[in-house]
């Protein structure tokens, strides 16, 4: 059984999570992470040594970083439905998922730990009001992309994409400040409720 390393609050293990509902898979997951098992423990740092979660385990192999793990979890259990094999297809699709792992969440960072973390080291209000901004810009170029497919990112099928997309639109509206009108995007947070998987793991208030 697919073993899952992580706690459930966190963005990045509930992108696995949400994909292993989706594809049907079982698995079990431990706590690791503030809070819980330290990420610094010497048995963790062997099977990722960067200190952060999610980490799968499938038998043997071993896999970090989040984005990856959709990957192979999609290509090895019959995602093709999720992550198509034909080029141009999975080439829109892993555009937006390097998308929101570069541009939009670098965007949001220091709003995020301001406004929904509270964190005490980020309280300069400029550098708060440039990343807010700078999060609205790119959640407009995502309602242009919702607004011209009608359904999601990488067109009219939900995808490997919507995962990491559908848990940075939740952290958009759960993270409390002035937000533009969009209408897309909107519609799109709705559209997602629909799936079991984001119920459960997506949209529950957790950003």
């Amino acid at each position: 059984m697919l073993k899952i390393l992580g706690k459930p609050t966190s963005i990045n293990v509930r992108k696995v999570l949400w994909a292993c509902a989706e594809l049907n898979l079982a698995f079990e997951r431990e706590d690791w992470g503030i809070g819980f098992q330290p990420t610094t423990d010497p048995g963790f740092l062997a099977l990722n040594p960067n200190a952060m979660v999610p980490v799968l385990q499938d038998g043997d192999f071993v896999l970090w970083e989040s984005n990856s793990i959709l990957r192979y979890l999609a290509a090895q259990y019959g995602g093709q439905h999720l992550y198509p094999a034909e080029p141009k297809q999975r080439a829109r699709v892993d555009q937006w998922m390097d998308w929101q792992a570069s541009d939009l969440n670098r965007s949001w960072s220091y709003a995020f730990m301001a406004l929904a973390r509270q964190s005490p080291v980020h309280r300069d209000a400029a550098s708060i009001e440039a990343s807010c901004q700078g999060w609205a810009q790119f959640m407009r170029v995502l309602d242009q992309r919702l607004a011209a497919t009608g359904a999601y990112v990488a067109g009219g099928a939900f995808t490997l994409a919507d995962i990491p997309i559908g848990l940075s639109v939740n952290r958009w509206f759960e993270t409390p400040f002035d937000k533009p009108a969009l209408p897309a995007v909107a519609a799109y947070y709705d559209r997602l409720a629909g799936r079991e998987g984001y119920r459960r793991y997506g949209r529950n208030g957790t950003a």
